[in-house]
């Protein structure tokens, strides 16, 4: 096998097996749970002092429908960031590595959530407070942007590829262990203190105790080894891509068809596909772990206690459906099981919802739990691995991150916001929370249905799926 004549480049043309142990993959397994716990209970943290309190210490100045209107449009200021992060931090990864780039991701998303804990309120400051709390959420978003998506990359480049959806599945216990873990301390909280000290100081706290979370990620991502996939590319020497003229000597000199087939084939349905899969399943997550928690407090005017609990119930369920849905991914292929979960959605949507409609508690969480696990968690769980196994080597860290935070400030940046507006114009209706998750759905099962098969492919492979 020839070296390469590539300027600055002395390397075979098929790099040798990079060989990771089962500490490894553990480590990276827990790595990404963590980072994506952290991710999602920082969000989970502000989409809950949305709901419950940050109307009133950041948007005093308001009358209470439009104060929520407010604060659920800073909870959308977050993922205006998230692509621009995305796009910074993916394309640096796909250069040089995941391992550097989700050490960075983490720590930025860290300490904006800590710093939010320190911020003063309206009532202090004045319109400054708002402010602060703006830079905040677009700093988190900023780091968030490639965080989910580099923690999927790296699991998905680790796994055995039998074994992808329900290691993969991982990261979307992350996302329901951040999800459960902010909604706990939010109970918590409202069951010990008086809502006049919450209100007060008590909010300070979840964000805050953040931190401690924030480290322990720090500590396992410093000693986590690089994705064997990306270290195995052709297009990579001493731990950095090529460039693109590089790479076109070195595949010509080498006659590898599988790179040089890649630069001309554009992932544009790859691109489509995957864009309306995360559309479908953000639009939901948005409206249901964010909205319907505004819209059982605010509109049902229930108890503050109720939307946390229903959340903390339905998240431990989360706990069975995430690697049950990884695991039947892997046995009957994750397109068919898009198309399962997507239709059972949309039969679930009117009932589920009319169930929480009905300001019973019982039939609040019978409701909430099943639309929670089906329209989003199941959907999660397919989902961090499936976009990095539709993308092809070279560019799957950019694409997958761009597409997940572009589809993500559509869908779930907007779709809290529409919600509110739209639900108040109608005086409380829950109709208009049926119309928006049934178009988030709709399209997540029509993009399943124009796909084909793309399950346990070569993640080495720089062509995209289809």
């Amino acid at each position: 096998m020839s070296s390469s004549s590539v300027p600055g480049v002395d390397s075979p043309a098929t790099p040798p097996t990079a060989k990771r142990s089962m500490g490894d993959l553990v480590r990276a397994a827990v790595s990404g749970w963590l980072g994506t716990a952290l991710e999602f209970m920082d969000f989970q943290l502000y989409s809950l002092a949305a709901a419950l309190v940050f109307s009133q210490l950041f948007f005093a100045g308001e009358d209470p429908g439009m104060a929520v209107v407010l604060a659920m449009a800073t909870y959308g200021v977050g993922y205006v960031a998230r692509p621009v992060g995305a796009f910074v931090f993916a394309r640096i990864g796909d250069r040089v590595g995941r391992r550097k780039v989700l050490f960075y991701t983490i720590l930025l998303m860290g300490a904006a959530t800590t710093l939010i804990g320190f911020l003063p309120t309206y009532e202090q400051v004045g319109i400054l407070a708002p402010i602060l709390l703006v830079l905040l959420r677009l700093a988190q978003g900023f780091g968030a942007g490639a965080e989910i998506s580099g923690a999927g990359v790296m699991l998905s480049e680790y796994a055995p590829s039998n074994r992808r959806g329900i290691i993969a599945s991982l990261v979307a216990l992350g996302t329901n262990c951040g999800t459960l873990f902010a909604s706990a301390i939010w109970a918590l909280l409202l069951a010990v203190m008086m809502e006049s000290d919450v209100i007060e100081w008590g909010w300070r706290i979840p964000f805050i105790g953040s931190a401690v979370i924030m480290l322990f990620a720090l500590w396992v991502r410093f000693n986590l080894k690089e994705s064997p996939v990306f270290e195995e590319r052709t297009d990579v020497v001493d731990g950095k891509a090529l460039s693109r003229d590089e790479m076109v000597r070195l595949a010509t000199e080498t006659n590898d068809i599988r790179t040089l087939e890649s630069l001309d084939r554009k992932p544009i349905k790859a691109t489509i596909v995957s864009f309306f899969l995360r559309f479908g399943q953000a639009g939901n997550s948005g409206l249901v772990q964010t909205y319907l928690i505004s819209f059982i407090t605010i509109t049902l005017a229930m108890s503050k206690e109720v939307g946390p609990e229903v959340v903390i119930v339905s998240s431990l369920i989360g706990f069975l459906t995430i690697p049950l849905v990884g695991f039947l991914g892997d046995r009957f292929g994750r397109r068919r099981m898009y198309i399962v979960m997507s239709a059972l959605s949309l039969l679930l949507i009117v009932p589920t919802l009319l169930l929480i409609n009905t300001q019973e508690v019982v039939w609040i969480f019978v409701g909430y739990a099943l639309i929670h696990n089906i329209s989003v968690l199941g959907l999660a769980s397919m989902e961090n691995i499936s976009i990095p196994e539709i993308f092809g080597a070279r560019n799957r860290y950019t694409l997958t991150a761009m597409v997940r935070e572009i589809a993500a400030i559509i869908a779930t940046g907007i779709g809290p916001i529409v919600a509110a507006a739209w639900v108040s114009a109608t005086t409380g209706s829950i109709v208009p929370v049926m119309v928006l998750m049934g178009i988030f759905t709709a399209s997540a099962l029509a993009a399943a249905i124009w796909a084909p098969e793309w399950t346990g492919r070569d993640l080495t492979d720089p062509r995209p799926a289809m």
